[in-house]
């Protein structure tokens, strides 16, 4: 693909330098809680609702602070919400409302930039005759007046958007959801969802409780108002108007369940026994009628390798697609072994699902790499923020949904996540060019009789070659053309059986016709021998005598 950026003098962007993407810098691990009573369950859903109700009010404050937001005006919040839970509790409400309300400013930016993109498109295409023919830099012009004059609409419609949109940005008015706005929508559409009115309510409701404590280092098992004991016990700081409840000293409510984390165990173990810090959520999966609790950390981030270091045993390029994942394995020259692989997903059906296919695709990638010893996955850095607008591929709509259904913002980030336990580096690498020059120079030599090389193939190769600092193309570009040599000959390559095909030429004294030297071979002399238009040798009836030197 190719955007914005520096171009070079026949008009291609350059390929910004390929780099170590950096490590994680927080640890996520969920377990079950098993084995609830109908007790346990109905204090967490007490709790669970009377913090909900604290948060979302304390929300709407945060939001209506708006930018006169100050560290009086937090502390005020805290201390009006501590008399109704704890210290502990109102510290963690307060604080999800201002990362919260941060989330907004952040979304209604990226709304901002892409209305100012869809605005200038609509401005570029209106600006162009009707049926003016587009390029593959930029789209043409509309192909009716109809389509213009409804696009010359819709244009206002965003003007007037992008308007109020900024409107509210420069005041600092942001709106949120507690729940989700998508839910939230949902209740319009419950034939649709095959949702009753009754769960939807349910599950709207459950979205909206608040059961998050944020850790805390020094103190016991690092959290004080959800405390994890190494045993797995789970105990609960109860707010102050649920004190009642309380079945341990300290106005604490144990739950019967215990948690035991198979992923990262023991890591989570020794922070927990240090008295180091681990937040902690409960969640109520309405659907299977489960409860969860998730513990975080956060991690120190890992010192990032040189890139000659971690290429020094070749690197496997990836290529990512709508349903699966190119690879191929290079070794250090930047030349293919072995075959492709292909690790496919399926994107279909609800998050969950569609996450649990990306993380089972990259296990059997990271997994086929530590195999091979190679220690550098190569991935392309890809944004397709500015290229699935409504406004440039108006009616490519099955490319719109092809590139808005690839999983790249979460790809790379959990790729990057997966590979920090396995010593595996993760390498970006910039995506222009590589699907369109792959299959130039790569799916046509690498394709036999018992292997069909596809174009995503020769894309990872591409994006192989190019983290390992190697052009693209196979070999380096002929001389310019002479009387002798017509641009070809060090592209065309030996067949798959010739030995040492992959060698460089023998150096061969002489012209660059490879003949033999002149004046040096058995004919030289004898210009008859020779077969060459003119000569005797075509015409062996009569034999011109040579001119005497002097008359």
């Amino acid at each position: 693909m190719g955007g914005g950026g520096e171009r070079s003098a026949s008009g291609l962007r350059v390929a910004a330098r390929p780099f170590v993407a950096s490590g994680s810098t927080g640890v996520a691990v969920r377990d079950r809680l098993k084995d609830l009573t109908g007790g346990d369950e109905e204090v967490l859903r007490l709790v669970g609702a009377h913090l909900g109700g604290l948060a979302s009010r304390d929300l709407a404050v945060r939001c209506a602070d708006g930018l006169e937001h100050s560290a009086e005006s937090w502390a005020g919040r805290k201390r009006a919400l501590t008399g109704v839970s704890s210290s502990r509790w109102a510290g963690a409400v307060t604080k999800a409302s201002h990362d919260q309300w941060a989330l907004g400013r952040r979304c209604q930016a990226a709304h901002i930039r892409g209305l100012e993109a869809g605005i200038g498109m609509l401005r570029h295409r209106l600006s162009l005759p009707v049926g003016a023919r587009g390029s593959k830099k930029a789209p043409g012009g509309y192909r009716s007046r109809r389509e213009w004059h409804a696009k010359s609409r819709r244009l206002a419609a965003l003007e007037a958007r992008h308007t109020a949109v900024v409107s509210d940005w420069r005041a600092g008015r942001v709106r949120v959801v507690r729940g989700g706005k998508g839910l939230l929508n949902t209740r319009h559409h419950l034939a649709d969802a095959q949702l009753t009115e009754s769960q939807w309510r349910e599950r709207w409701e459950a979205e909206r409780w608040f059961l998050s404590a944020d850790g805390e280092s020094g103190k016991r098992y690092g959290n004080e108002t959800v405390r994890v004991s190494p045993d797995g016990q789970v105990s609960i700081k109860l707010p102050v108007p649920l004190a009642g409840l309380a079945n341990a000293p300290h106005g604490r409510y144990v739950l019967a369940a215990k948690v035991r984390f198979a992923h990262r165990g023991t890591e989570w173990a020794d922070r927990v026994e240090a008295n180091r810090a681990v937040a902690y959520r409960i969640h109520h999966d309405t659907r299977r009628g489960r409860w969860y609790l998730t513990a975080s950390w956060q991690i120190p981030p890992a010192p990032t390798v040189p890139l000659g270091a971690v290429l020094a045993h070749g690197v496997i390029g990836v290529d990512t697609n709508a349903d699966h994942l190119a690879a191929w394995r290079l070794d250090v020259h930047g030349n293919p072994l072995g075959g492709p692989r292909r690790f496919f997903y399926d994107l279909s059906g609800n998050a969950p699902h569609r996450d649990a296919q990306v993380r089972h695709a990259l296990s059997r990638l990271l997994n086929w790499a530590k195999s091979c010893g190679v220690t550098a996955i190569a991935v392309e850095d890809l944004d397709f923020q500015a290229e699935k607008s409504r406004e440039k591929h108006g009616r490519k709509r099955r490319f719109r949904q092809l590139i808005s259904g690839m999983p790249t913002g979460k790809l790379r980030a959990r790729l990057t996540s997966m590979a920090d336990q396995t010593g595996i580096a993760i390498i970006a690498v910039d995506p222009a060019y590589t699907s369109k020059w792959g299959a130039q120079h790569w799916q046509k030599p690498l394709t036999s009789k018992a292997r069909k090389t596809t174009r995503h193939d020769a894309a990872a190769v591409a994006i192989g070659r190019r983290a390992q600092g190697h052009p693209v193309r196979r070999r380096t570009a002929p001389p310019h053309d002479d009387q002798s040599d017509r641009r070809g000959h060090r592209t065309v390559q030996a067949p798959s059986e010739a030995l040492g095909r992959e060698g460089t030429r023998p150096r061969i004294p002489g012209p660059r016709t490879r003949c033999v030297p002149p004046g040096r071979g058995a004919n030289a002399g004898d210009q008859n021998a020779q077969n060459r238009s003119g000569r005797s040798a075509e015409h062996g009836a009569w034999q011109q005598d040579s001119l005497p030197l002097s008359l």
